[in-house]
């Protein structure tokens, strides 16, 4: 059957905008240097027509550097058309991508919507505020029971505050009357002095008795016994 109708041909796809705008650049890279290759042609004629003197030498190189101005000129127009192809391009390219871009935000968006709005279906603004108002309830009783705990059992409700202060202000007037800052009552008890409350005597420094007043002391500080005198 194929040697009969033929076989079909395989359709080549359509070049993409980055492979046109590829060869296009190419293109114009091509053009580019053939117009610097006339450029240095025509600077090389210009300096003949400086060393040689007006006649035919002069006129035939005047003659070659009209054809490379000519050439240059239409490569300079290729170049330039060239580069508006490749600009065209461009501009369709970035509005190609800019509309594929727009399709990702758009299949994103929604996705993400699709998937708020089965989250949302799980999450009720009722139950939030409930939530609130139980979690107040809650932290309302633990701070009545935390002030409970922490009542001193042994100060009285009743106490009058106005009293309290003027006790306050007695007690600095007492701070101040006292010198260093601290009422008498809180100041440490001195340590009571034992020799004068025993009116002790002191001990002896020499040998034989002592006298104090008419009663007479021995070493150790006893009344002194009378000795007898012996007669012989």
């Amino acid at each position: 059957m194929r040697r009969v109708f033929g076989a079909k041909k395989q359709t080549e796809p359509p070049p993409s905008i980055q492979d046109a705008s590829d060869r296009i650049n190419k293109r114009g890279d091509t053009v580019e240097e053939k117009i610097k290759k006339l450029d240095v042609e025509l600077a090389r004629y210009k300096e003949q027509l400086k060393k040689t003197r007006p006649g035919p030498a002069q006129d035939a190189v005047k003659s070659r550097a009209m054809r490379v101005l000519k050439q240059k000129r239409m490569y300079e127009g290729q170049r330039d058309m060239l580069f508006n192809q490749t600009y065209n391009l461009d501009q369709v390219s970035f509005a190609a991508e800019g509309i594929k871009d727009a399709q990702q935000t758009m299949s994103a968006l929604k996705s993400a919507n699709k998937d708020l709005k089965g989250m949302m279906k799980t999450v009720k603004i009722q139950d939030i505020d409930n939530l609130q108002d139980e979690m107040m309830d809650l932290m309302d009783v633990s701070n009545e029971i935390q002030e409970s705990l922490g009542r001193s059992y042994s100060v009285p409700d009743d106490i009058d505050e106005d009293e309290l202060l003027g006790e306050l202000d007695a007690l600095e007037a007492d701070m101040d009357t006292e010198g260093e800052g601290v009422p008498s009552y809180l100041q440490p008890d001195k340590e009571p002095d034992l020799d004068a409350e025993l009116s002790l005597p002191s001990a002896p420094t020499g040998h034989g008795p002592m006298l104090a007043g008419n009663q007479a002391y021995d070493e150790l500080g006893l009344p002194a016994v009378p000795r007898a005198s012996i007669r012989g």
